[in-house]
């Protein structure tokens, strides 16, 4: 067979792990692997190189995509689904697998239904994708949030200073609710509940009268006040809709400062996020993932996504993957509250 591979959205690590298995296993039956450069662009252009043992040797610790990816939408371009399913068929592909998150997986389920033999494999440093317990990249993210947050206590206890951490999370808040809670945050705010200013200020007031005069904030980049629209650096927006997330941590540290009186510095890790070696976690699901990806096609299972449910990687539909997003488990968020304050 010759296997078509893409990486779109946003980079995370554990990317390279897919790849690797995917090409190691397709190497045990003398399968072709066909790397698609940059995305669904790499299919509208044809921008595509053949991937063997040689190409994914030593990639496994490595961060990012030997692949490349972007946040192309073929369904944005003029023609562009049929420009995608001529170059399919140009290329003599029997079938796809896509990694993405939820814009590249909704563009690989519309492709599927208009007749791609198609897999999908979960990724995205969010943890949104509701078909699956957990997307590779996210445990990297939140580890090397956690890491942040442990060094910001200590200069935050030094100066006796409020630091605000604003990490991402667009329309979920998993990663600021696991390092917060992993890295001891004093208050966690995220797009799921709206901000209440006067009970965070509270919180922090206890905290000072009970002899702690520093506090650690994180806040994801999707969280908003009640009645306010998001923060946004700008409003041109990418072609899913997107427009780029930041300043809400700018925002809450100066109001934090102006109600308490309390010195407040702010901290946006950005894309330090999404970079650096992947752990050890996302390393063996990313692998798992394309393991099962590749039996899938094998099968014929097409218009599927592997997925994490307990420890056992499944197949889910591609339908169910991309119908809505997985958002903070509140249970989970009312044990962070626990420690607020």
């Amino acid at each position: 067979m010759r296997i078509g591979v893409l990486t779109g959205g946003g980079d995370c690590p554990g990317l390279n792990s897919v790849i690797r298995a995917i090409v190691r296993k397709a190497s045990n039956f003398n399968d072709t692997i066909i790397g698609i450069r940059y995305g669904w662009k790499g299919l509208l252009e044809k921008d595509y190189l053949t991937l063997d043992l040689n190409s994914v040797s030593g990639i496994l610790p490595k961060g990012g995509t030997i692949l490349g990816t972007s946040r192309t939408n073929p369904y944005k371009k003029e023609n562009g689904p049929q420009i995608v399913k001529d170059n399919f068929k140009e290329l003599a592909l029997d079938a796809l697998i896509a990694i993405g998150g939820e814009d590249t997986l909704g563009v690989a389920n519309n492709l599927y239904k208009e007749g791609l033999n198609i897999v999908g494999v979960p990724k995205t440093i969010d943890n949104d994708l509701s078909a699956t317990d957990f997307t590779f990249g996210f445990d990297t993210a939140v580890n090397i949030v956690m890491e942040c947050i442990d060094r910001l206590h200590t200069t935050a206890e030094s100066h006796n200073r409020i630091m605000v951490v604003e990490v991402m999370g667009r329309h979920a808040g998993w990663i600021a609710t696991y390092a917060g809670i992993a890295g001891g945050a004093d208050y966690i705010l995220i797009p799921e509940i709206p901000i209440d200013l006067d009970e965070v200020c509270t919180s922090i007031k206890n905290r000072h009268e009970r002899g702690k005069n520093f506090s650690i904030i994180v806040i994801a980049e999707g969280a908003r006040f009640k009645d306010e629209s998001l923060y946004v650096q700008e409003k041109k927006v990418d072609e899913f809709g997107h427009v780029r997330l930041g300043g809400i941590g700018h925002a809450l540290g100066k109001l934090i400062e102006k109600n308490t009186g309390f010195e407040t510095r702010v901290t946006v890790l950005g894309h330090i996020q999404r970079g650096g070696s992947p752990t050890a976690f996302d390393r063996i699901l990313g692998t798992r993932y394309g393991v099962k990806a590749y039996d899938l096609i094998k099968e014929g299972k097409f218009g599927k996504m592997v997925a994490l449910r307990g420890n056992q990687i499944v197949e889910v539909s591609l339908e169910e993957a991309t119908a809505k997003l997985k958002t903070v488990d509140l249970e989970l968020y009312e044990i962070a509250k626990i420690f607020f304050g």
